[in-house]
């Protein structure tokens, strides 16, 4: 067959360690056989960023919002023993966190479903797809040790010193803790964007949840921007797809989750976000089966697995040794970043490409070969466990039968 044609550069990032390894496996066995690729590479693995001093993080950043779509390998975020194992120069920040303020993005992330790996909630019939707002709120708080008895006030001042409000929050006769957290009407209003083009895009339902009734002004914030920007700018768009925006409180939303079939996407805040992120991520199976999108309010979108860089693995690899490593996160990385390139660019032979290989992975596992993660949670009768790269050959083995 002639390569698939495409025009517009796919934002290529790679990473580090064994998803490095499995990276470029993908695009020498079911990729580049197929498409004739056309990516602007940026390398995150952390040599290339400590030789750039962490620059070429950004550049990559910039990359994505100049040609809308990219997709990215798992990367380490490293801490004081990977300084000392790559001899770095400092102590870098998260490449994720990096993109993601830059874009003013939020994560999505969605369980890519087999028959023969079943949900632990019986009525999840489709993919929930869990949208974290990750900005401020408990993780951007400040936390203060109460050791002596006395009271403890907010105080808010205009930029010019004047206070503004004066709020006695509690007064204390022992020791005691305090936190405080904020967050920003425009953040919050990125968050709404974001997670309404992405439910349109998806032709899904939007569910938002926070707790209006105990934290009447921080979270009504949430509630009412997100309902403001919804009549004004996408209440239309929703109608036209017949699809619906839903507010609930969070402790109910959770109950009318568990008792759903799925396939709708649920919006929460920041830390909300993190808990049922890997609630959801459990309860379909396995975080290696979980795809990640950052999509930013402007239409940017980024495409990665969920899961880290696998170094357990990757020190076998090092040593020589066979590893049966689930490649179908990052393979469904770049199914999207395809999809979504063909679908900015009209390009129905790449689209139905990237539908094509995905079916070829799912109906691989469902027919019994995966890998040794797979194996451990299915119910199939016969399974066999292939090593990392010979499951990606029974992937391209079964892409050329269909």
């Amino acid at each position: 067959m002639a390569k698939i044609a495409m025009r517009t550069p796919l934002v290529e990032i790679d990473g580090d360690e064994m998803t490095r390894v499995i990276w470029a496996w993908i695009k020498r066995d079911l990729l580049e056989p197929y498409i004739d690729l056309v990516l602007e590479r940026y390398d995150l693995g952390l040599p290339a960023r400590d030789r750039s001093d962490d620059r070429v993080t950004l550049d990559a950043a910039a990359a994505i919002r100049k040609h809308g779509v990219g997709v990215k390998c798992a990367t380490i975020t490293p801490n004081a023993q990977r300084v000392e194992e790559y001899s770095l120069k400092a102590m870098y920040k998260s490449p994720n966190a990096t993109i993601r303020a830059y874009l003013d993005g939020t994560v999505f992330r969605t369980p890519i479903l087999v028959r023969c790996v079943e949900a632990n909630v019986k009525s999840w019939k489709a993919p929930i797809t869990l949208a974290r707002h990750a900005f401020g709120d408990v993780y951007k708080n400040t936390e203060f040790r109460v050791e002596v008895p006395g009271s403890a006030e907010l105080v808010y001042k205009d930029a010019d010193g004047q206070e503004l409000s004066r709020q006695r929050i509690a007064s204390f006769t022992g020791a005691g803790v305090l936190q405080a957290q904020y967050n920003t009407d425009e953040s919050i209003a990125s968050f709404a964007r974001s997670c309404f083009r992405y439910a349109l895009d998806q032709n899904q339902d939007l569910w938002f949840s926070t707790k209006d009734t105990i934290s009447k002004t921080y979270d009504r914030r949430f509630q009412d921007l997100f309902q403001s920007i919804y009549d004004d700018e996408f209440a239309a768009a929703f109608a036209a797809q017949n699809r619906s925006y839903f507010y609930t409180l969070i402790d109910d939303a959770v109950a009318r989750v568990m008792r759903s079939e799925g396939g709708f996407i649920w919006a929460c805040k920041n830390y909300d976000g993190d808990v049922m992120s890997d609630m959801i991520a459990s309860a379909y199976g396995s975080l290696a089966m979980m795809t990640s999108v950052l999509v930013s309010p402007d239409g940017c979108y980024e495409f990665e697995a969920a899961h880290g860089t696998v170094t357990r693995h990757y020190r076998r690899h090092q040593a020589g040794e066979s590893t049966s490593t689930n490649c179908i996160a990052t393979l469904f990385a770049w199914t999207g970043a395809l999809r979504k390139r063909a679908q900015l660019d009209s390009l129905d032979a790449l689209a139905q490409f990237a539908h094509k290989l995905e079916a070829a992975a799912i109906q691989t596992i469902e027919e019994g070969s995966m890998s040794a993660d797979l194996v451990r949670l299915s119910t199939h009768a016969n399974t066999i466990t292939l090593s990392t790269e010979d499951f990606i050959g029974a992937i391209r083995s079964r892409l050329e039968a269909m």
